[in-house]
């Protein structure tokens, strides 16, 4: 008995420490699509206008800039578990963008960027609730007051 109560205390206690491998993952996802978007920055612009949403063309390059830096920042941020939920905080309004006006697929079709956009927010709301997890520096300054 004291062994099984033993192990479920420690699986317990370790229940989401498997997150960090999602974590770090989505973290070099936006880094890599934010370094992407350099290459492709009039690709990026191109996007944003044909949104079709009034006056959007006028902060394109604007809009264009803060999705680059906000995927290489906010990919380093999420890597390291570092403002955890800032950095999440930051990209879910990108990534509503992307969902709801960019790479929303026709009827009855299912398109990659769509499902990969949506993958992405889901991950990241997760995080913006649950945080960097076990193993992040959020953590590790908390417990050493830095």
């Amino acid at each position: 008995m004291g062994i099984t109560k033993n192990i479920d205390s420690a699986s317990q206690s370790r229940k989401w420490e498997w997150l960090v491998f999602l974590r770090v993952a989505l973290g070099l996802l936006l880094v890599f699509k934010g370094i992407s978007f350099i290459s492709h920055a009039r690709e990026l612009e191109n996007m944003i206008v044909n949104t079709n949403l009034r006056k959007i063309d006028q902060f394109a390059a604007f809009l264009s800039f803060y999705i680059t830096v906000a995927h290489l920042l906010g990919g380093v941020l999420l890597i390291a578990g570092l403002y955890t939920r800032v950095a999440a905080a930051l990209q879910i309004p990108i990534l509503l963008g992307a969902v709801i006006f960019v790479n929303r697929p026709g009827i009855l079709s299912v398109e990659p960027e769509f499902v990969l956009s949506s993958v992405i927010l889901i991950l990241l709301i997760l995080f913006l609730i649950h945080g960097g997890g076990a193993f992040s520096m959020d953590r590790y300054v908390k417990r050493h007051q830095l």
